[in-house]
């Protein structure tokens, strides 16, 4: 529709940003009320030009990464925006329906009615990240666009072919007062973030969260934040260690680890250890031959995060843990001319005080603990900060309802890792310093939804009827008492 804005990281950007956000809210009142059938229309654009683009996203992905797999691109990225597209379009009609609730007596018995409507918020600012850098902008973008709203991207300067991507797709799709982004480094970023926006969603790191809200306080703008954490996996003694380490190395395999819901760390019964390290070793092996020389695994995106994930192991193997890199075809990583891999690795019974047992790992590197008694795993969960996710493998009901009930955690997989995030009508989101509000499904439109309270007043006088039109009397005495009853 129109030319992609190239906005740089000059002295201006903020201007221009200013502008584009003043340009939308004009437009988004001027407007007025937003019919199911515009929010359609907009879903089904952007549907479209994730079908359109699919392939040069794919391409930009992989860029980016240096090797990242065609499948996961299209799996990960644009299917699965498509789907939270479609399921937003799907409902959206039903959400948008005005919602009863009761009236208190005897003002129900009156005539007075209450209820909810759901109004957009207005205009919508999305910070996305670099590891899912389409799926972490058009996903959210789908309950915000279902909610009525026009949308601002900042997309991530890590994965700048990406983003170019995404400006080309959004101009394409959308006039600028519906949908726009602004490319650029940590500049723009600052500037984004503190603009007064109705509501503003952040994917990524917990210490970039906090300058994130610290701006958005600025003008009281309300946040959704989409964190991370070290989620824990408990393979319990009832567990089929096999199947649940193919599910669990294929979570931490999944574009090599960098995902906000990745296992960061494994439980697993002291005289299971030998058996889930072979496991673990055989279901690697099975979809990976090969790595170095495989374009299916993943590339770390960039050589600081490289950097960061092998100083994590060299601190390991510097002070005698035993660490294991699982490389099926014996290949030499120190010799890569284009890309970052690293084999998948763990660390057997890691000391607590490493650099990976206190930081999120995001990356495929994973420290195995053990435990004699079960209670242990809650206690240990419970002694660190909230995670993103926890997930249980095994078949004891007892077990399984006591790391549900007793640990606190954005969402649970039992006897899988990750696939909550698939499942479009449950909500998805961090606790604590793993995030706060979700989105996915009728929450996600709530998320980006004003829940008005409306209320209709009977005819009679109720107010003089109750006791509350001076001057005060014996109808005013009787009020009070009544409220005081059991």
């Amino acid at each position: 529709m129109n030319a992609p804005q190239q906005v740089g990281i000059e002295g201006d950007a903020e201007t221009r940003m200013q502008e584009a956000l003043q340009a939308q809210r004009d437009s988004y009142l001027q407007e007025g009320a937003v019919s199911a059938e515009t929010r359609i229309d907009r879903i089904d654009r952007a549907i479209d030009i994730l079908v359109r683009y699919g392939d040069r996203v794919s391409e930009a992905l992989n860029s980016d990464f240096t090797c990242r797999p065609h499948e996961i691109n299209m799996l990960t990225d644009v299917i699965g925006s498509i789907g939270s597209m479609k399921h937003a379009k799907k409902h959206l009609r039903k959400w948008m329906k005005p919602e009863k609730r009761p009236t208190i007596f005897p003002l129900n018995l009156m005539g007075g009615r209450s209820r909810i409507e759901y109004q957009p918020k207005g205009v919508v600012g999305i910070v996305a990240p670099w590891n899912f850098p389409i799926a972490m902008v058009f996903q959210p973008m789908a309950c915000a666009l279902g909610a009525g709203n026009r949308i601002m991207i900042k997309p991530s300067e890590f994965t700048p072919a990406t983003s170019e991507v995404i400006a080309e797709m959004i101009a394409d799709g959308f006039d600028p007062t519906e949908a726009t982004v602004f490319p650029g480094g940590p500049e723009v970023g600052q500037a984004f973030s503190g603009l007064p926006f109705d509501h503003m969603i952040f994917t990524g790191a917990t210490g970039i969260a906090r300058h994130i809200m610290a701006a958005a306080s600025r003008n009281l703008v309300p946040v959704t934040l989409e964190l991370g954490g070290k989620s824990p996996v408990i393979i319990s003694r009832s567990a089929d260690i096999d199947k649940a380490l193919q599910r669990v190395m294929l979570g931490k395999t999944m574009n090599a680890g960098q995902i906000c819901l990745a296992p960061d760390y494994l439980m697993v019964p002291e005289e299971k250890l030998n058996d889930v390290i072979e496991a673990a070793q055989g279901a690697v092996a099975e979809m990976y031959p090969k790595l170095l020389d495989n374009d299916e695994y993943t590339s770390v995106v960039n050589e600081r995060h490289y950097q960061r994930l092998n100083g994590y192991i060299k601190e390991a193997e510097d002070r005698g843990e035993k660490v294991i890199a699982i490389n099926p075809g014996n290949e030499d990583f120190s010799q890569q001319a284009n890309s970052f891999k690293i084999p998948p690795t763990l660390v057997s019974e890691p000391a607590e005080d490493l650099s990976m047992m206190e930081e999120e790992m995001f990356g495929p590197v994973l420290p195995i603990r053990t435990y004699k008694n079960f209670d242990e795993t809650i206690d240990y969960i419970n002694s660190k900060p909230r995670p993103l996710a926890a997930y249980y493998f095994g078949e004891d009901k007892t077990e399984e309802e006591a790391m549900i009930s007793r640990t606190t955690s954005g969402g649970v997989c039992v006897n899988d890792v990750i696939m909550h995030i698939m499942q479009e009508d449950l909500p998805f989101g961090g606790i604590g310093p793993s995030g706060m509000g979700n989105y996915h499904g009728i929450e996600g439109f709530k998320t980006f939804s004003h829940a008005k309270s409306v209320y209709r007043q009977t005819g009679v006088n109720v107010a003089k009827l109750g006791g509350m039109l001076p001057p005060y009397g014996d109808s005013t005495a009787k009020t009070i008492k009544m409220q005081f009853k059991k």
